[in-house]
């Protein structure tokens, strides 16, 4: 059974991207000899699930999420499980980065419509740094304004604009200086790409690729996802930081190769039980 995400949360080009990856996969379990059905995160959300051996999930919401809950509990197999999606939304991502010692910014969870976080706090928090960023404290962005960079004189007014589009909690996160790379991976290491964010999918800016892929994988596996993506900055070549970790991301840059290592992945493992 291939879940299909809501369109909600695949903005802009994602919306055609997401959709491309999972057809692939699906395309090739099918040439595994896999029967395949299709459905919806709407139809996930309203509790229409049809029995399967084997569940390919890309619904990212929280109640599609919540649904899936009790078919992960009995034992089904689902890529991405649903806790590992709900473990990415972003309150539960810093909470789990805090209490480990993977390299992550410092972050603070704070309510859209409560009084921003003190000048004392924010100086502890972030030192002297002028500018810091705002993100939405659930899922990942929908829209641009969802990921916002903004002087710390300007944190109110950011968080405002969140809470006016219902938005309630959010993410005040330290800028971390240096390019940004995208990365994208399979859990057991058969898939791993990475580039530029600036530069492009042909590029990437200096990098230790072993470290990068270390950071990568070690965060993919505390939160247990098996499909995912993410993005790292990167203020020294040997110290990446990691800035973002999603589940299934659309691989657009990569996606045949993708869609064959993802493939191959979820076979295997429906095959070892």
């Amino acid at each position: 059974m291939a879940l299909y995400r809501s369109p909600s949360y695949s903005p802009l080009q994602h919306r055609t991207n997401d959709t491309a990856i999972l057809d692939a996969t699906v395309a090739r379990l099918v040439e595994r000899g896999w029967q395949a059905e299709r459905t919806l995160e709407p139809d996930v959300e309203a509790g229409r699930i049809p029995a399967a051996e084997l569940f390919v999930n890309m619904c990212q919401g929280p109640l599609a999420s919540e649904r899936l809950a009790p078919i992960e509990a009995d034992g089904a197999l689902i890529v991405n499980r649903p806790s590992s999606v709900l473990a990415c939304h972003r309150h539960r991502l810093v909470r789990r980065m805090a209490g480990s010692d993977l390299a992550f910014p410092r972050t603070l969870i704070v309510h859209t419509r409560g009084a921003p976080p003190p000048e004392q706090e924010l100086a502890a928090s972030f030192g002297a740094g002028a500018r810091v960023w705002i993100k939405r404290g659930d899922v990942h962005a929908e829209r641009p304004e969802d990921v916002v960079s903004v002087p710390r004189g300007e944190i109110a007014a950011a968080l405002a604009a969140f809470a006016a589009r219902g938005i309630s909690w959010a993410a005040v996160q330290e800028h971390v200086p240096g390019p940004v790379i995208k990365f994208y991976g399979v859990a057991d290491g058969r898939f791993f790409r990475y580039y530029g964010a600036q530069e492009g999918s042909a590029a990437s800016p200096p990098v230790d690729e072993g470290k990068l892929r270390e950071l990568a994988f070690a965060a993919a596996r505390m939160l247990e996802l098996e499909i995912f993506g993410g993005d790292v900055a990167v203020p020294a070549p040997d110290r990446p930081v990691l800035i973002d970790i999603n589940d299934w991301p659309s691989f657009a840059p990569f996606r045949e190769a993708a869609a064959d290592a993802i493939a191959g992945y979820i076979h295997e493992r429906a095959g070892h039980g």
